[in-house]
């Protein structure tokens, strides 16, 4: 299987094997176009000002277009943790309301939940346990479509009809996931996903999903001059309303560099075909092989694009790795191997090479 990409478009050194997709990705050589375009807006007065905008109202369209939901359903914000730090605290929230998640799940999506007062965590053992733990006080169902830590892959139809079941929400981390996999949005009553992963993006924008066929009433606590309806000089002593669609998750300016770059991204990733198929037959040959070869396994047959190894001194390991020309992901007793379309069959070869010299 050769690469779907060519490398040679993203700042890969030569003799660098990259397998770090699922921390940060290398970046695309298009993104210096895409970010002098933003500096030449940014400096061009109103004129600019309104060209950047037109590029949010144009991101906004192919992240709903990729989502499969409406663009007033997709707001920006600058990361993961602050919208569902937002969501958490925009909830009515009862003495004793449940909150229903996994051991293993990323800090972004649980901690903002874990520090609200009164809230209940349900803590299961990993993900296939949550479902066992959703009764009548769960508020909120929080889970990542694709794991972190093991890169499992979760049933998201069957925990929206138990979030259904007992009336709560089903709030879904897709970081793992987007720019990959295809992405049901409307299973979520709002989801979110960082953009610096398989989407090729930069840190400092996400995207935030709200669901609002299921959540039509649904308002932060929050505001800013970005997220009021209605600019110029506001009478203080009066209510003020809230713009109507997703971009109420967005309080002050949005990342206008974080939104040129991924748009060029989402550019170049639309002009590559099968790239779900491509990572999850690379990701599914290593762990095949690693498992033929006796080396210890986290990742379970339904599996994204990751594949992780629990390693006693994973930071040594990682280290050792890196000085040998293989970049992977260390972190939490693991080895996280991960594939986007600049891999290829060979990679998988290399990396498997890689791992028995380190156990």
């Amino acid at each position: 299987m050769s690469t779907l990409f060519d490398a040679n478009d993203f700042r890969i050194p030569p003799g660098i094997l990259h397998l770090c997709a699922g921390g940060k990705t290398p970046a695309l050589h298009a993104l210096d176009a895409a970010l002098g375009r933003y500096l030449a807006d940014k400096s061009d007065g109103p004129a600019g000002d309104a060209r950047q905008e037109a590029m949010v109202g144009r991101l906004r369209g192919k992240l709903a277009a990729n989502w499969g939901c409406a663009v007033e359903e997709i707001g920006l914000v600058s990361s993961v943790a602050e919208g569902v730090a937002m969501l958490a605290e925009s909830l009515d929230w009862e003495e004793g309301d449940e909150v229903v998640l996994a051991d293993i799940e990323y800090p972004s999506l649980a901690a903002p939940f874990a520090m609200r007062p009164g809230v209940t965590l349900r803590v299961a053992e990993g993900p296939g346990g949550v479902a066992a733990l959703v009764g009548p006080r769960t508020r909120v169902i929080a889970v990542s479509s694709v794991s972190f830590l093991t890169a499992e892959r979760v049933d998201l139809r069957a925990l929206r009809a138990l979030a259904d079941g007992v009336g709560a929400l089903l709030v879904v981390d897709h970081t793992q996931a987007a720019g990959w996999a295809r992405i049901e949005a409307g299973l979520a009553d709002f989801a979110f996903a960082a953009c610096y992963k398989w989407m090729l993006g930069i840190s400092g924008i996400a995207v935030a999903y709200w669901n609002r066929a299921r959540q039509p009433g649904w308002a932060p606590r929050s505001a800013g001059w970005y997220s009021m309806a209605v600019q110029g000089r506001p009478d203080w002593t009066q209510p003020f309303a809230l713009v109507p669609d997703a971009m109420r998750f967005c309080r002050g300016n949005p990342n206008h560099a974080g939104v040129y770059a991924l748009d060029g991204a989402l550019d170049y990733l639309a002009r590559h075909e099968g790239i779900e198929a491509h990572v999850l037959a690379l990701a599914g040959d290593l762990r095949a092989r690693c498992l033929a070869a006796g080396l210890p396994m986290m990742t379970p047959e339904n599996h994204g694009a990751s594949v992780c190894l629990p390693h006693p001194e994973a930071a040594k390991a990682v280290a050792a790795l890196e000085a040998r020309g293989v970049l992977v992901w260390n972190g939490r007793g693991r080895i996280r191997v991960s594939f986007h379309g600049y891999n290829g069959e060979a990679d998988v070869a290399w990396a498997l090479a890689a791992l028995k010299g380190v156990f």
